[in-house]
């Protein structure tokens, strides 16, 4: 009896246990809505912090300076913490929200002091670079009034205080808005990435995709491309497709003669798009919504304007590197098999029917991704057991019914536990930032700047996200943005669906800055290449599509509005970044004065097409920048060198050519 009950509550199904808790609440909550997003946080953050918990657990002991039975008696004391705390708001949740604001009880302090502990605790293993952070604006928010500095000087405020800001307060901190976000749109949309992820619709595209990339070698690197915009359109998150998308596509790469760091540096350029890619942008475009006051649809339509600029000019980038980089000889392409076409059908048009129950219906996200995920779970269902029972393919005979659908649960809750605890720990800190006026001043700062210049203050704006990129996730970047930096743009007469957007792409290039780009490091880990050369030639990549940054605010309609206005301005800033690209990394003649003299110009046209202040003149311009570009795709692919490699039956370069080539392709770029 004891080794039956010890097998049943073993780590995976307790696991299993509260994934299918939070789901099942989660799946009410989306389709009545009752009780609201404060009472659904009060009640199921405790739960997702159980989840991370025993997650993070699994894969490793907390403390393993402690002995093992150490360490389980800690994370049940955590487990109890959190269990406390559901039941303090459980029965007390009414009373702090309503009548207690301001003069809690002892009870609601300790329930706060150790759910804000616990989580500090959480952040400094999962998020340490958050946790740092937050422990020193713990102590600047106690002892601000010894600053010397005026800028930074505030009266400070009490430790009580602080807690009770964090956490019973529910405005700000672990109960406040970015948690309640994590458990409602972003937990909705989640749901077809676990979806996808239980019935392996994410691994079937990825082999459509290299189907469709073509049999030229040249060609391989595209699967990179595709792949990423294919699984970003369900991940949302860089480092999330430079897993999925990079363990296959990079050990393609390089057995197709593509040196390391070069794919790797493509796959990360890539998997960048999942932040900007619609409908599951990254978190930021949630968050977005929300600060506008709109819905999450009206994010999602101007998104797909910058995701098309960023693959299109990306695909071409990566095109012209490798026409110069790879032979032109042909590859054999791999089959795909039916269950995979099929799985990848059903993954499309679920994003059709996502985005028509969103934009046409008129439907609200939440029932619009729970429809959009039941009709996806079904549809993957019956065809994995029409592929087992019926046809009996031999694809699907390792996978099991039951299997996928615990994985599906389980992938859910995994997710949604992570971006909550994620979302907790910025609360903290944006709830910091407000009690000791650091938003306030900062903003007033960037205020005088832009008084006096307001490309000055762009310039300034840029520089300070690019430096919180740096060091923080691009949620917690897009955050401290949108709070200091929107405002003063908006003050200054710029559109807040361009400010929040310019915020939006800081966040998302900061992921690309040292030394915190997760996404650089998945991937140079999965090339086993260098991790600073392999952000350093992303970056390289990622340059010409930067523009858009600042393109945003001359070609405003391609964020501020819908329709004709938006598709114009978005060809515009298209075929200025793709001239850019060409300018970089294209070539048009051999010789090469004159081809350095055609590609200036075709960067000048570029620019101007970029950031012309008047649209006619930008639209006179862009046919030339265009024709330069064609003309320049169809030269660069006659003059670039020939180049043959002797490749291994396994197809790995053993001649040694290529970093000859790239050498050379360097020298021409600079």
């Amino acid at each position: 009896m004891s080794e039956g009950i010890r097998r049943h509550l073993s780590l995976n199904n307790v696991i299993l246990f509260f994934s299918a808790v939070l789901l099942s609440w989660l799946l009410y909550y989306f389709y009545t809505g009752a009780g609201g997003p404060q009472e659904l946080a009060s009640r199921l953050i405790p739960v997702a912090i159980i989840l991370q918990v025993l997650f993070m657990y699994r894969e490793d002991y907390f403390y393993k300076w402690l002995p093992p039975r150490v360490n389980d008696i800690i994370i049940l004391a955590y487990i109890g913490i959190a269990l406390f705390a559901f039941w303090h708001f459980w029965w007390e949740f009414e009373e702090i929200a309503i009548y207690r604001q301001g003069s809690y009880t002892q009870q609601d302090f300790i329930c706060g002091l150790l759910m804000f502990l616990l989580v500090m605790e959480l952040s400094r293993l999962a998020h340490p670079a958050l946790f740092w952070i937050n422990l020193v604006l713990v102590f600047y928010t106690l002892y601000g009034y010894l600053s010397p500095f005026d800028f930074f000087w505030h009266p400070g405020t009490s430790f009580y205080r602080i807690v009770t800001s964090s956490t019973v307060e529910m405005s700000t901190g672990i109960y406040g808005i970015y948690g309640q976000i994590a458990l409602t749109v972003i937990a909705a949309f989640l749901l077809l990435a676990a979806a996808a992820r239980g019935f392996g619709a994410q691994s079937a595209m990825i082999n459509v995709m290299r189907r469709l990339a073509g049999r030229s070698r040249q060609m391989v690197p595209q699967t990179a491309v595709l792949g990423s915009l294919a699984v970003g359109t369900i991940s949302g998150s860089g480092s999330a497709n430079a897993v999925v998308v990079g363990s296959i596509t990079i050990p393609l790469m390089k057995r197709y003669g593509v040196p390391g760091t070069f794919a790797a540096a493509v796959e990360t350029a890539a998997s960048m798009g999942g932040l900007l890619m619609p409908p599951l942008m990254g978190i930021g475009a949630f968050l977005m919504s929300e600060f506008l006051g709109v819905p999450y649809w009206d994010v999602v339509a101007r998104g797909f304007a910058l995701a098309v600029v960023y693959y299109v000019s990306l695909a071409l980038a990566v095109y012209l590197l490798c026409a110069r980089l790879l032979p032109r000889d042909e590859i054999v392409s791999p089959p795909v098999v039916t269950y995979d076409q099929v799985k990848t059908s059903i993954f499309f048009v679920s994003v059709l029917f996502l985005i028509f129950l969103m934009g046409y219906a008129g439907i609200g996200e939440l029932l619009a991704a729970l429809y959009t995920a039941a009709f996806m779970f079904a549809a993957l269902m019956l065809n994995f057991l029409y592929f087992k029972y019926v046809l009996k393919d031999a694809e699907v005979a390792s996978e099991t019914l039951l299997g996928n659908i615990r994985l599906s649960i389980e992938t859910h809750g995994d997710m949604t536990s992570y971006l909550t605890l994620l979302l907790a720990t910025l609360g903290i800190m944006i709830g910091l930032f407000t009690v000791t006026g650091f938003i306030n001043r900062m903003g007033a700062t960037l205020l005088d700047l832009g008084a006096w210049n307001i490309v000055a203050m762009i310039a300034m704006a840029y520089i300070f996200g690019w430096l919180v990129g740096a060091g923080l996730p691009p949620t917690a970047t897009y955050i401290i943005g949108a709070v200091i930096i929107v405002q003063p743009l908006a003050a200054l007469g710029v559109n807040p669906w361009v400010a929040h957007f310019f915020v939006f792409l800081i966040s998302v290039w900061g992921e690309l800055s040292p030394p915190t780009s997760l996404t650089a490091a998945i991937s140079a880990r999965i090339a086993e290449a260098s991790f600073m050369r392999t952000m350093w030639e992303a970056l390289k990549i990622c340059l010409p599509i930067t523009l858009m940054t600042f393109a945003i605010f001359t070609r405003s309609n391609m964020v501020v509005t819908t329709g004709w206005l938006q598709f114009s301005d978005t060809v515009l800033v298209m075929i200025g970044t793709c001239g850019f690209a060409f300018a970089m990394f294209g070539r048009f003649f051999r010789n090469r004065p004159a081809d350095v003299g055609l590609r200036l110009t075709t960067a000048a046209v570029s620019l101007f097409v970029l950031f012309s202040p008047s649209d006619g003149w930008a639209m006179a311009a862009a046919p030339l920048a265009a024709i330069l570009v064609i003309a320049g795709i169809v030269r660069h692919h006659d003059i670039a060198p020939p180049a043959t490699l002797a490749v291994s039956a396994e197809g790995s370069d053993t001649s040694g050519d290529l970093a000859t080539l790239a050498a050379e392709a360097k020298r021409d770029i600079g």
